[in-house]
């Protein structure tokens, strides 16, 4: 007996909303696999959340195709709220209610028993480090404290897949870093996760695999690994510990790689493209036969910044319409 395949989390092909004349996405293709964390990368205005409202069928489809797990989007609306959970750029919390309460009345509205929901949300608020707040009114809540409890808020039916429209824009740096510990913690639990981000880091952190998205378009799809190798190769740098053998060091990179280094000779730094990952080797065994110290090395793809505007000609701090 033969068993069929598990089919995708989901499943776009030539996905399309418009506004008006506007297209805000403009053909998209995308597959994400049960179990990753997939990142959806652009600039404000690109169409990331129209593409995540589509799926959560917040939105109609205008033209294309989209399944979450085998189920037809626009067929099954009501059996793709119950597949999924939605977290969006700002929290949809009630600010007159504790937070105790704004989980207990979400898991009512999703059918829950009312002891059911206070035991679930009892369970959430600990999850999630609220515990010692679950009596305090939302409005003395900080702005990562709300993002968390809204996270929280999606998880009430444990579904299995969730979709984080931006889910740190606004928080300090301690703050998006316990999103990021969050969102790694509910994958290790089984969940797969669709994130849209406008921050470079924040895909690179999180990401298995990354679609980047510019006005309405998919241009690149792929590990973060491969995206940067995709726009050139790694360099190696070096602190040499003389900034006097600058000289001599770039003569011998250029004599063994037949490559010119870029030099900082005030600071004995030399940075040498890579065409191989051999040749970082090579270039450091030439040195000490030339008997060149250094004082540190290392090697650096490039990065995210660098292959958004490759692939753009613009970085993502571009603000554009719709």
């Amino acid at each position: 007996m033969t068993t069929s395949p598990t089919p995708p989390a989901v499943r776009t092909e030539g996905l399309v909303k418009a506004f008006g004349a506007h297209r805000a996405v403009d053909g998209i293709d995308l597959e994400v696999a049960p179990g990753e964390v997939f990142g959806v990368l652009g600039p404000n205005g690109a169409g990331k959340t129209t593409v995540l409202r589509m799926l959560a069928t917040l939105l109609a489809i205008d033209d294309g195709h989209a399944e979450v797990f085998g189920v037809d989007v626009r067929r099954h609306p009501h059996r793709i709220r119950q597949l999924i959970g939605l977290t969006g750029q700002y929290a949809s919390v009630d600010e007159n209610l504790t937070a105790a309460e704004n989980l207990w009345l979400f898991g009512r509205l999703q059918g829950l028993p009312s002891a059911t929901a206070r035991r679930t949300a009892t369970r959430l608020l600990g999850r999630f480090g609220l515990e010692e707040a679950a009596n305090r009114p939302i409005s003395q809540f900080s702005g990562g404290m709300r993002r968390r409890l809204d996270l929280a808020a999606s998880l009430i039916t444990r579904p299995p897949l969730i979709f984080l429209d931006e889910p740190t824009t606004g928080l300090d740096p301690r703050t998006r870093g316990q999103m990021w510990d969050t969102i790694r913690a509910l994958v290790d639990d089984g969940a797969t996760v669709l994130l849209t981000t406008q921050y470079l880091d924040e895909a690179d952190q999180l990401a298995d695999r990354i679609a980047v998205i510019d006005r309405g378009r998919k241009v690149a799809e792929g590990t973060p690994d491969a995206l940067k190798s995709s726009v050139g190769n790694s360099s190696l740098h070096l602190l040499l510990t003389e900034p006097a053998h600058t000289a001599t060091a770039a003569d011998t990179v250029q004599g063994l790689l037949g490559t010119e280094p870029v030099l900082s000779p005030e600071r004995g730094r030399i940075t040498v493209p890579l065409d191989r990952p051999d040749d970082a080797a090579d270039v450091l065994v030439a040195l000490r036969a030339r008997e060149i110290s250094i004082a540190s090395v290392s090697v650096q793809k490039p990065s995210l910044d660098e292959v958004f505007l490759a692939l753009t000609g613009h970085d993502t701090t571009l603000e554009q319409s719709a």
